[in-house]
């Protein structure tokens, strides 16, 4: 079943407040729909959001279904909560763009599904840039030694990296985390001669920490749908 939003929530001046610190940085903004209503999402789509992240495929593939026609047409998913590999028919060629492309063996399976119905897939590579064992994800060195491989799947388009800092309140750990994965970005561009022009990173609590780092995509959720209270503070 398909939840709404927290009560009490103002999207439209939760969206005003992000774009304003947004300024005219080059970010897209994914509002993320886990446990969001199509209500909620009509009412983000209605001030300008046409980027929408869910994290369960189910969840998304249900949203796609009923979707109204009138926002059907003009909105690009992304998925981006973790994707297992007997998910993967139903994903691909239904999302946009898949952020959490954590494995060659994942990579492999997408891009063969990818060959039969002779499409592309595009996908981002996800990155554990700072040790954390909740989170999934290549890490750096590995990336290393298996992006000469990931690069000669047909069946995928690699767009960029994503990466989730660890949750904790600390800046610091942000900027390590969000820094790193713009380095490695920019050492696997110049090794291999490629473009990789996204970056998504950047939540709710960290995103202003991403842009400044040079996160091209950031995945908000509470930001949008709750009652904005997280917009404003950050951590000393």
């Amino acid at each position: 079943m398909l939840l709404v939003a927290q009560k009490g929530m103002n999207v439209a001046s939760n969206l005003a407040g992000i774009r304003e610190k947004l300024g005219s940085a080059p970010v897209t903004l994914v509002a993320v729909t886990k446990n969001v209503g199509l209500e909620s999402m009509a009412e983000a789509f209605k001030y300008g959001v046409t980027e929408f992240g869910e994290n369960r495929v189910q969840d998304a593939l249900d949203k796609q279904q009923n979707m109204p026609p009138h926002m059907a047409d003009k909105i690009r998913w992304h998925l981006i909560g973790h994707l297992q590999t007997n998910k993967v028919k139903k994903v691909v060629g239904r999302f946009n763009l898949i952020h959490s492309v954590d494995s060659l063996r994942l990579a492999e399976e997408i891009s063969q599904e990818a060959e039969k119905r002779d499409i592309q897939q595009p996908v981002l590579i996800q990155v554990k840039v700072v040790a954390d064992p909740t989170k999934s994800g290549f890490e750096p060195q590995q990336l290393r030694k298996e992006f000469s491989s990931l690069l000669q799947l047909k069946g995928i388009s690699i767009q960029g990296l994503m990466t989730m800092a660890p949750q904790v309140q600390d800046t610091s750990t942000w900027h390590t985390c969000f820094c790193g994965l713009r380095d490695l970005r920019d050492e696997l561009q110049n090794t291999y001669g490629i473009t990789l022009n996204e970056l998504s990173m950047g939540m709710t609590q960290d995103w202003q920490e991403a842009v400044n780092c040079g996160s091209t995509m950031i995945r908000l959720g509470r930001a949008i749908f709750g009652d904005g209270s997280e917009v404003l503070p950050r951590p000393s």
